[in-house]
Order: structure tokens, then C-alpha cells, then sequence
């Protein structure tokens, strides 16, 4: 583990809990949700509100989440909750079986993760969350793992997430530079089956086919709000 802790801080990594502490936290996850805009992404925007995804990133999510069904046997669950309505979201968050994507949450992240800890009957110290900016810190406050994306231009909120406790991991890369993919096959390290991951994924064999069969029966459920209160998305792929 020391060498994992080694070659992420000569990236430029930074752990505010100790690796162990880390990995201590990700044996104990259930969850694994994702801001979107800066944390997939650099924040860009087209007019019509939306922005890209990498396949390296998507890649990073899969690889993930197979590390954690080879570990616990179960499929985590998945959502991306952002303050914006954004096509491309819902599309990478349909097309990858996530459980569940909300959107135009801006004021409400909280509410939307609290609304997928009582339907999956988890608590928030048992998701891993992966955020960018002010707006997510209600959710980074009560997470039991919190993975903040740097993005070098805010040196003074990474350092505000450091002292108040609402990080555990500072990405060395940005949104948008494969920050997610970065923090992914971290965590894979730590669930110390790397190599069997990507050795399954590269031969595409029966465990791999086993998970495969778990998370295409995943159904992606929207969801936004109206009046503070979560309602059903109005989303057609």
C-alpha cells in the first residue's frame, strides 16, 4: 500500500485521511455517487446547458464497480446528482446502468442524497462521493468518503475543504483530465484486486459475465425536484 500511496502523491495526489483511513472507509461503502459538472469535466457549457464526458473516465466507473461486486459480491449503487438538466449526463448515466441520476438539484444535493439513502436503506457514511465545488460540501459534510477534484485554480476552497474536514483525497488531476479514472483505480488498489480486474475485463470472462448480468438489470432512475420535493424526471432517450 505504500507503494500505491507513493506513485499517487509523485502525481500530485493529495491524502488528507491517511491511506489506511481510506481504505478503511471503503470497506465500509455501499455507494458510489458523483457530482458532474468539473468532476466528469472541465464546467464547460454548450447553450443548451450541456457538457462531455471521457470514456477513460467511464471506464474508471465500470472498473470500479466490478472491484467492488469481486470484493462484496453485490453491485454498489450509482447516481450522479448535478445542479444543471444535462442530456449528456443522462445518456452516460443511462448507457452505464447507474441507479439513479438527478438533476437541476443545485439547491438540494442534500435532499437527493438523502432521498437514495432511505430508498436503498444506506447511510451517508457509506457513500463515496466525488465532488468539485460549494455547492456540493452539504453532501461532502456527511459522507463517510469524500474525493474532491482540484481543478488548481481554487487553491484557497481546497484548502478550506482540508481544515473543515470535507475531503479525504485531493485529486493531482482536473475535472476534465481524468481526474475520475485517477481516483478509481486508487480505490481498485486499495479493494487490492487491481490486477484481477482488469485481467477479467481484458478477457471478458464468467465473473466478468456474472457482474455484467448484475448491472444491465440496473433500471437508471430520474429524478428532480419542484418545490423542494422530489418528483420524477422528465427524461426521454
Amino acid at each position: 500500500m505504500q507503494d500505491i500511496e507513493e506513485q499517487y502523491q509523485q502525481l500530485g495526489g493529495r491524502f488528507i485521511t491517511s491511506i489506511d483511513g481510506i481504505k478503511n472507509r471503503l470497506l465500509k461503502a455501499k455507494a458510489f455517487i458523483f457530482d458532474w459538472d468539473g468532476v466528469f469535466n472541465d464546467g464547460s457549457k454548450t447553450a443548451n446547458a450541456s457538457s462531455a464526458f471521457s470514456e477513460v473516465d467511464s471506464m474508471g466507473t465500470n472498473l470500479l464497480r466490478y472491484s467492488h461486486f469481486l470484493r462484496h459480491k453485490n453491485i454498489p449503487i450509482t447516481a450522479v446528482i448535478s445542479g444543471e438538466k444535462n442530456d449528456t449526463a443522462f445518456y452516460f448515466s443511462k448507457r452505464e446502468c447507474f441507479h439513479y441520476n438527478f438533476y437541476k438539484a443545485a439547491t438540494n444535493k442534500i435532499d437527493a442524497l438523502h432521498y437514495i439513502c432511505n430508498k436503498e436503506k444506506i447511510k451517508p457514511e457509506q457513500v463515496v462521493y466525488f465532488f468539485d465545488d460549494v455547492l456540493d460540501l452539504s453532501i461532502a459534510e456527511i459522507c463517510g468518503l469524500r474525493i474532491l477534484v482540484n481543478q488548481k485554480s481554487n487553491p484557497l476552497f481546497a484548502n478550506y475543504c482540508k481544515h473543515h474536514h470535507l475531503a479525504d483525497y485531493i485529486t493531482a488531476n482536473r475535472g476534465g483530465d481524468f481526474a475520475v479514472r485517477e481516483v478509481t483505480e486508487l480505490l481498485i488498489g486499495l479493494n487490492d484486486n487491481f490486477e484481477q480486474v482488469i485481467s477479467d475485463r481484458k478477457s471478458a470472462g464468467k465473473e466478468y459475465q456474472h457482474y455484467l448480468e448484475h448491472r444491465r438489470a440496473v433500471n437508471t432512475q430520474f429524478f428532480t425536484f419542484a418545490d423542494n420535493m422530489v418528483i420524477a424526471g422528465d427524461v426521454k432517450l
